[in-house]
């Protein structure tokens, strides 16, 4: 079988040395904003159980690669061969670090060294509910499947709701629809959907290779410490991955990938009726530290054995 590998991105926003080093360079102090919310950062041990549940569903991944800024989870048994910890340092340039923006680290991805042709890219709040099979993230042919949510008229609907109800989009949604535009000057094709915020499967040649057509535009952003409203999110990989061909484009639907939101206690019952193959723990800048907790306490019930991960 043809290796595939696991990235998580992962940060411990508690951390001493990480805080000083965010507030030296964002003078924010504790006042966190909406692009760099506690939320952001915030370790309520998801990575742990997103493992456990990555050892319980796909065994089968080869290898874990875990970006960080110099840190490593405590419960992390780094003497396991199977996993890796990459600093930032290793991936990225110095006009980008310190860097406490997610979508900068993933336009380096591909850097990292001795990642696999085949990669899935996840979060540390994304998890399996089911088995999946490689299959399950690369087609017959070899190409990943990308999953959407479908979005439509997304076009029409951003720019009623930001130029006639005068509603400023969030830069979440603005670092989307600059991935979106830059793909329709070059392909001459608007992609209105945007990935279902959980595992990705992309092939390492075709990211790069996004990533070089669209250097001077990414190469501009770089410096981009904390998230901005000019920042190119990473859907840029999925929209050239398909436009290219490179790709199968497949929707899902709550009952496959679900966006779960922690500070909404009613996701919990969907989450069970739904009963989807992936879901998330979203964390924001809508959640406190008892929406984080009640999250940690349901993930240890839900996975609640250790995996070899672990010390």
């Amino acid at each position: 079988m043809e290796e595939i590998d696991l990235v998580y991105l992962w940060v411990d926003g508690s951390d001493p040395q990480w805080i000083a080093k965010h507030n030296a360079l964002t003078a924010s102090g504790t006042a966190f904003r909406d692009a760099d919310c506690k939320g952001r950062y915030a370790d309520s041990g998801e990575l742990k159980f997103s493992l456990r549940s990555v050892e319980k569903y796909a065994p089968w991944i080869h290898r874990i690669f875990i970006v960080t800024d110099n840190q490593i989870p405590s419960w992390l048994d780094v003497s396991n061969p199977k996993v890796q910890i990459v600093d930032h340092t290793a991936i990225m340039p110095a006009e980008s670090l310190p860097c406490f923006n997610s979508r900068i680290i993933e336009h380096h991805l591909h850097n990292i060294p001795g990642l696999s042709e085949k990669f899935i890219y996840a979060n540390d709040d994304m998890l399996l509910n089911k088995p999946v099979s490689p299959s399950s993230f690369f087609a017959e042919d070899g190409l990943p499947i990308m999953r959407f949510n479908r979005r439509i008229c997304r076009k029409f609907t951003l720019f009623f709701k930001e130029k006639v109800m005068h509603r400023r989009p969030s830069t979440y949604l603005k670092a989307i629809s600059n991935s979106a535009g830059l793909v329709e000057a070059k392909y001459g094709v608007f992609y209105g959907g945007k990935t279902h915020h959980n595992m990705d499967a992309y092939l390492k040649s075709t990211y790069a290779y996004a990533r070089e057509t669209f250097k001077a535009e990414i190469d501009a952003t770089l410096q981009n410490h904390e998230r901005s409203d000019k920042d190119i999110q990473r859907n840029l990989y999925n929209y050239v991955a398909v436009a290219e061909g490179k790709a199968h484009l497949k929707y899902v639907t709550s009952r496959t990938s679900f966006r779960f939101h922690i500070e909404k206690a009613g996701h919990y019952a969907k989450l069970a009726r739904y009963n989807p193959t992936f879901f998330c723990m979203n964390d924001s800048q809508y959640c406190n530290d008892n929406d984080r907790r009640r999250a940690a306490e349901f993930l240890a019930s839900k996975f609640p054995d250790k995996s070899k991960f672990e010390k």
